[in-house]
């Protein structure tokens, strides 16, 4: 039988400063020494987000490989090893199935062989999943109301824009303008390949792709105006 360690921090900065390894460490070593057990290897993730699936992180991928029937992996909380419900029972119920027993500290024990702590555990996990999917959409909000707020979310400066000195986007004059020239000519009937042309004529270096993508977004926010 071995006894492994598994620790994770998801950025270098909580290397140092709060969930710290180290004080994950002594955590799944005081309580092996509790259990009579030694930790054989101790698998330490730095900068690894919890939301990759166990087998998709370096160090996690390392830990289910080793593992043999009879082992014992130890980790100090849930959120260290796992933050997805279908992650932690399909691995859970792996282990279970070839058993090996997995250990979390904060729910109590061995997950894989008491069944209170494996129904805490289903719990916790979808509680864990449900909270990101919440962080997630939160962000989705955010980053919706920045954009319809012009803020300026990264990438390219869409054409009829500029960064302004408090990071929203404002009018580009000129380019505005050629947007104008831009639908009206589209509506006239003109192809997109001549009004590139005519673009180029006047300063603004534009394929027939990127003409057509100016006009319908000008298009889609005149309508939602409406």
């Amino acid at each position: 039988m071995a006894v492994y360690g598994y620790c994770r921090v998801s950025t270098d900065r909580q290397a140092d400063d709060g969930e710290s390894l180290g004080t994950q460490q002594r955590t799944v070593e005081g309580y092996a020494m509790m259990q009579a057990m030694t930790v054989n290897r101790m698998f330490i993730e730095r900068g690894v987000s919890g939301s990759k699936p166990l087998a998709d992180r370096p160090e996690g991928a390392k830990l289910l490989d080793v593992l043999k029937p009879g082992d014992v992996v130890i980790t100090a909380k849930l959120d260290r090893m796992f933050r997805s419900a279908t992650d932690a029972l399909n691995v859970c119920d792996r282990m279970k199935a070839e058993g090996i027993s997995l250990h979390m500290i904060d729910l109590g024990g061995d997950v894989t062989g008491n069944g209170i702590s494996k129904l805490v555990f289903t719990i916790l996990s979808a509680v864990a999943e449900a909270e990101r999917d919440r962080i997630r959409d939160r962000i989705k909000d955010v980053k919706a109301d920045q954009k319809a707020r012009h803020r300026y979310l990264g990438g390219t400066v869409p054409f009829g824009w500029k960064l302004g000195d408090d990071g929203e986007l404002v009018p580009h004059a000129p380019e505005q303008a050629a947007i104008c020239t831009m639908t009206e000519l589209r509506k006239a009937g003109r192809s997109l390949r001549a009004i590139a042309d005519q673009m180029k004529g006047e300063g603004f270096n534009l394929s027939h792709v990127g003409v057509k993508k100016i006009t319908d977004a000008a298009g889609d926010r005149d309508s939602a105006a409406a």
